[in-house]
């Protein structure tokens, strides 16, 4: 359980001390303020940072609009770059900010995303005696911990300034990580010859910032592959709180010998906010997918996949086979197809406690303010309200922002003691008719695109 940096209702403590957080004071009203990516800046501190591949010589990149300090270019095996700026709030924590992907063979760098960050992480206790959101009321953002270079095995930590430090002596945290890791087969295919087997083991780029909120420890991974996939995740860790016992509930599962201490269950609701930028345009479009199965008497199963054009503002479910993407305003691959991208939720336990979290996919037209999904204190006017659910109201889609919600039902087992192994929520961005092939596919093969069988 927590103290409310922001609330003066009397609840059970959750935050720990600030003598083991290592902070002077408690954040008071949330501040907005972000740290610049300003393109003179320097981050004091900064790990030494491994050497970055240069771009194709027939066609130089354009450098990314920030200053070294905040930029992040990794070369992946395969020849795929992936580069982006970043910078911290006071609330989100780590924003990264002009994703793009550029694979081999491609002459300019494709952008994704415009932005990208945690809208909020809403934990609400299965008693009903507790309801947390941790960006906004929890001093998320000002939790950043110091990595250990063992955490960041051949990768850079950068130096973060956290607005509204703790510990205003002190607010600079080195706190970003920036790697490579290993991430198994990219591919794997038989060929025509016996013994001939086209492989790859795949790297992906890794960017992570770890948070401490109460007891807990969250990690919040940026992965980009070579392939063009995105992976967004976050991972909790720590440890139970040793104050949250309660036997009488009759919620909680025993923890420890015999059946004396129950944990108190509850629910990590964990949202993303991402502002689309495919080509350079905000101006994407969203499709809806759904795949239903029928079977006719004395016949195999067929299945059939109808799209939708979602025009306004959008709530949606992940049911049955549905699925959405974002559909670039400009952009083709080399087959004259729409590049897009598809959401891919992970696994989820859906909260039915509160309109916000009773949805997996939002989709909002663009406005300044809404910025956090549940408790947002951005000034939206008197009637724009708190939460994503209120702003689907049916606006036509020029600029359209999604808004990930994936959650998890953390009913506390004896394992989780001590320390807490990381449970994973999240999901994926999967590049859909970004190139023409596979970026990753061995020379010999480039010429297998469309139908190539031949006449045996």
């Amino acid at each position: 359980m927590r103290v409310l940096a922001d609330s003066t209702s009397p609840r059970p403590a959750r935050r720990r001390t600030a003598a083991s957080l290592g902070a002077a004071v408690l954040l008071g009203a949330a501040a907005v303020a972000a740290v610049p990516a300003s393109a003179t800046a320097k981050a004091p501190g900064t790990a030494k940072a491994p050497a970055t591949a240069k771009s194709p010589t027939r066609a130089p990149a354009p450098a990314a609009a920030c200053g070294s300090a905040y930029r992040i270019e990794q070369k992946l095996e395969g020849g795929t770059v992936w580069r982006m700026c970043w910078h911290y709030e006071s609330n989100a924590g780590l924003v990264l900010d002009d994703i793009s992907y550029q694979p081999k063979g491609e002459r300019n760098p494709i952008k994704v995303l415009s932005t990208a960050k945690l809208a909020q992480i809403h934990v609400p206790y299965d008693d009903g005696n507790v309801e947390y959101d941790d960006l906004t009321g929890q001093g998320f953002a000002q939790g950043l911990q110091q990595l250990d270079p063992a955490e960041c095995p051949g990768g850079t930590i950068k130096t973060v300034k956290v607005p509204g430090a703790w510990d205003p002596a002190h607010p600079n945290v080195k706190g970003l990580c920036t790697t490579t890791r290993a991430r198994g087969h990219a591919y794997r295919m038989a060929g025509e010859r016996p013994g001939k087997v086209f492989q790859a083991q795949g790297k992906d780029l890794l960017v992570y910032t770890v948070n401490q909120v109460g007891w807990y420890e969250y990690i919040t991974e940026w992965r980009f592959s070579g392939d063009g996939t995105m992976t967004m995740q976050v991972g909790a860790t720590g440890t139970l709180s040793p104050m949250d016992y309660d036997a009488g509930d009759g919620r909680g599962w025993p923890i420890g010998k015999g059946a004396k201490d129950y944990a108190t269950s509850h629910s990590h609701n964990v949202f993303w906010r991402l502002n689309f930028g495919l080509d350079g345009s905000p101006e994407g479009r969203i499709e809806q997918y759904d795949s239903k199965t029928t079977q006719a008497a004395g016949q195999l199963p067929k299945t059939k996949t109808t799209r939708t054009k979602i025009t306004k503002e959008l709530a949606g479910d992940a049911v049955g086979g549905r699925w959405w993407r974002v559909v670039s305003a400009k952009g083709k691959n080399k087959d004259g197809h729409p590049r897009s991208y598809e959401i891919v939720p992970g696994h989820t336990t859906k909260y039915q406690g509160r309109p916000y979290t009773k949805h997996d996919v939002y989709v909002t037209e663009y406005k300044k303010c809404e910025q956090f999904a549940s408790h947002n204190i951005r000034d939206c006017g008197p009637n724009g309200g708190k939460s994503v659910d209120k702003w689907v109201n049916g606006q036509t889609l020029k600029h359209p922002v999604v808004w990930v919600n994936i959650g998890f039902h953390h009913i506390a087992r004896d394992e989780d003691q001590e320390p807490m192994p990381v449970h994973w929520q999240g999901f994926q961005l999967a590049p859909r008719d970004v190139t023409a092939m596979n970026p990753l596919t061995p020379p010999e093969l480039s010429s297998h695109n469309g139908h190539t069988e031949q006449a045996r």
